[in-house]
């Protein structure tokens, strides 16, 4: 029998594939060809069974799905650091708004999404999904990069750079959609602010548009106790109640934050089928809360997990997001054994494809999914000795960690190295952007 003709063979230590759940394969090799996984097979049938055109041996490295991060706004990285320690609600009133409205523009877009993009792809995300404004510049460079991308049109009441009132960004937004709608790399979606940000009326047309259009919707919700309470006082209903009512609340729907929770907000989540995005760096940063990761798990609702912007992180390393998610789970349900290695790597995974639509692509390591894949290499002093593959990539390892990556079978970084930005220049630039954009005084 001739051996199969296929464009990748990947030899690995360990193979941690997602589907089937809790599965470590070792010494195993998985094959890809015309941008989808063939397989995994033990690397010495491997060997027989295929006539690769390239080969990548990884000896001490987890093979696994790239990272979904399922909340950022990628080009606030320009924003790292600029006023940190505050209370959110003067963090983001007081400083971000008004930096914004100085320095927001096409090109400060542009700039500080392809630094994302650079910094997720060495730390292992090979998909995100954005909010911000000039989503249009923003997609450009996504498709520069080779990342797979949700990229969310943000809707506001207001005026903002980005848009004149709400018909102009969800005018935009549509047409972003129908320049993206076969691009197997991008999606679009609706991305009201939040439920304090947007009225009833632009509520109700985006769910609309969501309906008709099969378009997810992304938008922050129940972020902070005073978002409550305010819509206690204005609305005599809870947030999440109220966008119930508008009719936001969709299978395509995802929550980002929920960290004030009751057991009528979990039943309404799960009752439509939703989605809840958990950033627990962020909401602890701004000391929004904590998003009741374990109550939502045993309800049967779909976590993913986002690092939100690095503006409020401050880095976009999901690898270091799992382990405070895994940690801060145990805390808050008061259970040690919470959110366990392979629970917190599916949020990152499948639970993040599945969040945006994506499940049937990326997420897990299955015959005829998309090669979007990175290795992992565990073989620092601090990951000595190694019992437990999984437990180590959650709960020692960094987004340093990570040497290669491809997204639908394209190498975007090999050995460190990335293959479609520039990392020189971007980091040149992101000096640039610090030189104009003056420090913001610190408490």
């Amino acid at each position: 029998m001739q051996p199969i003709k296929i464009d990748l063979l990947i030899n690995s230590r360990w193979i941690i594939p997602v589907v089937p759940e809790d599965s470590v394969f070792e010494n195993c090799a998985l094959a890809i060809d015309q941008k989808s996984i063939v397989g995994i097979y033990p690397q010495a049938e491997a060997a027989t069974r295929f006539a690769p055109a390239s080969v990548v041996d990884l000896a001490d490295h987890i093979l696994m799905p790239g990272l979904v991060n399922a909340h950022g706004h990628a080009a606030m990285s320009l924003l790292r650091g600029f006023a940190d320690d505050l209370p959110p609600e003067s963090w983001l009133e007081e400083h971000i708004w008004p930096a914004e409205s100085r320095f927001l523009s096409e090109k400060f877009v542009r700039d500080g999404t392809a630094l994302a993009i650079a910094e997720m792809i060495k730390t292992g995300t090979t998909c995100f999904a954005d909010m911000y404004f000039f989503a249009e510049d923003a997609a450009e460079q996504i498709r520069i990069s080779g990342i797979r991308s949700q990229i969310g049109f943000t809707v506001f009441d207001f005026p903002t750079a980005g848009g004149k009132d709400a018909d102009d960004y969800i005018h935009k937004g549509l047409q972003l959609r129908d320049l993206y709608k076969d691009n197997d790399l991008i999606k679009i979606a609706c991305a009201p602010h939040a439920p304090y940000t947007v009225g009833d009326a632009t509520l109700r047309r985006i769910a609309t548009f969501a309906n008709e259009l099969d378009m997810a919707v992304h938008i922050h919700c129940h972020e902070t106790a005073k978002e409550v309470s305010d819509s206690l006082h204005l609305y005599s209903c809870r947030p999440l109640q109220r966008l119930d009512d508008l009719g936001i609340l969709l299978p395509q729907t995802q929550l980002v934050h929920m960290t004030q929770m009751d057991d009528q907000d979990i039943k309404l989540v799960k009752d439509n089928n939703c989605h809840v995005v958990h950033c627990p760096e962020s909401n602890m940063k701004l000391a929004s809360g904590f998003c009741p990761v374990a109550k939502l798990l045993d309800a049967g609702i779909n976590v993913a997990i986002g690092t939100d912007g690095a503006a409020s992180n401050n880095d976009l390393d999901l690898f270091g997001e799992l382990k405070t998610a895994a940690l801060l789970a145990k805390v808050v349900s008061g259970n040690a054994a919470a959110l366990n290695a392979h629970q917190a790597i599916r949020m990152a995974t499948i639970s993040g494809a599945k969040a945006l639509g994506w499940q049937d692509q990326i997420g897990s390591l299955e015959a005829g999914k998309s090669a979007d894949i990175i290795a992992v290499e565990i073989n620092s002093l601090s990951q000595k000795p190694l019992y437990n593959p999984a437990s180590q990539l959650v709960y020692t390892n960094s987004g340093s960690q990570v040497t290669h990556s491809w997204v639908a079978g394209r190498a975007l970084m090999s050995d460190r190295q990335l293959l479609t930005l520039n990392e020189e220049k971007l980091m040149r630039m992101a000096d640039e952007w610090r030189d104009q954009i003056s420090p913001d005084p610190q408490p």
